[in-house]
């Protein structure tokens, strides 16, 4: 690769930008290649500002992107399936034996556990994390749950590297009781995090979410649902949601995580609720590992995939992110902390075809705008906010495992 400066500005030679990366494709240049523009990347006063034509017309020396955005991860829980007996089991089974292992969590192991799964997701490119983590009180105590200050002190620590939204996880049961509920918002706006709310079949359902989106514009907060995360008939959760923040005109961000159940809709039912979900301006998240690992469970093997609806959630027009979960333990005993392999997870069992490029802003632009975020694109970006990845392809960035290179350091040759 080769970096060529001038008095004024430095071209990186010869790379492509996928076109869904580019907010101004006419202004920003390039020569099109298939879903990406080629050419020579201009940086001037540090930042990426145009693509102009190649002037060696050499092998391809890699793909530019923004960093990649983790919308959905638990840090709290990650790489704890080692020291777990034999696990196995649909949703209640994965919380039962994570709710056994919080026995074994104490500062140190979180703090060791969820700083391995936020740096194995830096390496994968990622400059934005949210992380989700239970919220209930420590089992002797009563204090408020350590993961929720490990997971802060882990954010101040890493702040300026990657930026790490902290997303406490609510039961229905807190969320409904009047007092607590306003304690819990309260806190959670102090630190800087976001109001996560659990919705699946309790009966109080209606009312947590109500009280959740109150909370939400009383101080300030975005929302973050896991919702309606199961197959079986009559849930309606996300439905709720929408005609809830319908009604109230609520403004702020709001991403629903799972949504597996919208895949029992069809015909007007499925119309009717996507119709409501454009008007409530949702965005949804596709968690493919977990819902593939758990949902959908008989005797044998399953012939559901859980996964939710996400090309018709596309065609009308719905924000649709993906996120990686779990990551080694009861709720997913595999995976890998990286955007780009949940991306490609996603696309195989969803059928998304190519191009490729298409799918780029489910972990980029779309899943930014998603946590509250100004959406990166890679014309007009800061260096420091732009990777380069080994690829001369959507596919093959797709497909790829190599760890992607900051362009700052490319640019200052410190590839160390």
């Amino acid at each position: 690769m080769n970096v060529l400066p001038s008095a004024d500005l430095l071209t990186v030679e010869n790379v492509l930008v996928p076109s869904s990366m580019i907010a101004d494709a006419q202004k920003f240049g390039g020569t099109q290649v298939s879903d990406c523009v080629h050419g020579d990347l201009v940086i001037r006063n540090g930042h990426a500002v145009a693509l102009q034509a190649a002037a060696q017309q050499t092998e391809v020396s890699g793909l530019v992107m923004p960093r990649l955005t983790e919308c959905h991860v638990h840090l709290d829980k990650c790489h704890t399936i080692s020291r777990m007996d034999r696990v196995g089991g649909d949703l209640r089974a994965a919380s039962e034996a994570q709710y056994r292992d919080r026995s074994l969590w104490t500062e140190d192991d979180l703090r060791q556990r969820a700083e391995r799964g936020l740096k194995e997701l830096m390496s994968s490119g990622c400059g934005v994390v949210r992380s989700h983590m239970d919220w209930s009180s420590e089992p002797e105590s009563g204090a408020d749950p350590l993961a929720w200050h490990v997971l802060r002190e882990l954010a101040r620590d890493y702040e300026g590297k990657v930026s790490l939204q902290v997303a406490p996880l609510i039961g229905t049961t807190e969320m409904t009781d009047a007092s607590k509920a306003d304690a819990l918002g309260k806190e959670i706006a102090c630190g800087s995090g976001v109001l996560g709310v659990f919705v699946l079949d309790q009966s109080d359902r209606h009312a947590a979410i109500s009280i959740a989106v109150r909370l939400a514009e009383r101080y300030g907060l975005a929302l973050d649902f896991h919702v309606d995360e199961g197959l079986h008939d009559g849930l309606d959760g996300l439905e709720i949601i929408a005609d809830t923040l319908i009604e109230t005109g609520f403004q702020g961000p709001v991403l629903c995580g799972h949504a597996c159940s919208l895949i029992n809709l069809t015909g007007k039912s499925l119309q009717s609720l996507l119709d409501k979900i454009v008007r409530a301006g949702l965005t949804i998240a596709s968690l493919p590992s977990s819902n593939l690992y758990l949902q959908g469970r008989r005797t044998g093997t399953p012939d559901r995939r859980g996964i939710t609806r996400i090309g018709e959630l596309r065609a009308v027009g719905v924000p649709v992110v993906v996120g990686t979960d779990n990551v080694r333990d009861a709720f997913c005993p595999l995976g890998r902390h990286d955007p780009r392999k949940s991306l490609e997870l996603a696309a195989l069992t969803a059928h998304l075809d190519p191009p490729f490029g298409d799918l780029l802003p489910m972990i980029t632009t779309n899943a930014q705008a998603a946590l509250g975020l100004a959406p990166i694109t890679v014309d007009g970006a800061l260096v420091q906010d732009l990777l380069i990845f080994d690829s001369a392809s959507t596919s093959e960035w797709l497909t790829g495992t190599t760890e992607p290179k900051p362009l700052a350091n490319v640019l200052t040759g410190d590839l160390v």
